[in-house]
C-alpha cells in the first residue's frame, strides 16, 4: 500500500514536471523565469533586508526576522539536502530541458525555502500576505520550469520556508518585546 502510494506520487511529479518545464515552455517565459527565480536567490534577500533596514523600525525588525529566516532555511535546506541526496531532475531524465545549470541536490528547493520564509515575513508585517505568498509560488514554479527541481522539492522548500518564517517571526516578537519591556522600565 506505502510503495502504490509512493508510486502515484512520483506519477504526479512527473506530469506536473512535464507540464511546467516541457508543455509551456516558451521563448518569453524562458526569459520571465529566469528574472523570476532570482527572487529565491540569499543576494536577493540580503538587498531586500538593506532596504527594510531604511524604512523605520518595522522595516529594521523585518530586515532581521527575514536575515534570520534565510540563515535557518538555508541551514535546514543544505541538511536535508546531504541527507537525501535527490539528484536533480535534468541529471537523471532525458526529457528534461534545463535554462540553467545549478549544483547539488534537488530536495528540497532552497529558492524556494529562501522565498516562502522572506515573502511570508514581509507579508504578515506589511500585509498583502496573499500577493507575497503568490510571489513565493511564482519563484517555486520557475524551479520546475527551469528543470532545476522535482515539485516536491517545491513543496517541501515552501512548507520549510513557512516553517523558518514562522519561527523567525516568534523570536522577533519575543525578541523585541523583552527589549521594549526592559527600556520602559527602566
Amino acid at each position: 500500500m506505502f510503495e502504490g502510494l509512493l508510486e502515484g506520487l512520483h506519477h504526479i511529479d512527473l506530469s506536473l514536471l512535464y507540464f511546467f518545464n516541457i508543455q509551456v515552455r516558451n521563448p518569453f517565459f524562458d526569459f520571465l523565469m529566469l528574472i523570476i527565480t532570482f527572487a529565491g536567490t540569499r543576494i536577493f534577500w540580503i538587498s531586500i533586508s538593506i532596504i527594510l533596514l531604511f524604512l523605520g523600525e518595522k522595516g529594521k525588525r523585518t530586515a532581521f526576522t527575514c536575515l534570520l529566516a534565510l540563515f535557518l532555511g538555508y541551514f535546514l535546506s543544505e541538511l536535508l539536502k546531504a541527507v537525501f541526496q535527490v539528484p536533480r531532475p535534468f541529471e537523471v531524465i532525458e526529457w528534461v530541458r534545463i535554462s540553467t545549470i545549478a549544483g547539488g541536490y534537488s530536495l528540497p528547493s532552497g529558492h524556494t525555502t529562501a522565498s516562502f520564509s522572506g515573502f511570508l515575513i514581509i507579508g504578515v508585517n506589511y500585509g498583502r500576505l496573499p500577493i507575497f505568498l503568490s510571489l513565493a509560488v511564482l519563484v517555486g514554479i520557475s524551479r520546475i520550469y527551469m528543470g532545476l527541481h522535482y515539485p516536491s522539492d517545491v513543496v517541501l522548500g515552501g512548507l520549510l520556508g513557512m516553517l523558518c518564517a514562522l519561527v523567525s517571526l516568534r523570536i522577533e516578537e519575543k525578541l523585541f518585546k523583552s527589549v521594549k519591556d526592559k527600556y520602559q522600565k527602566g
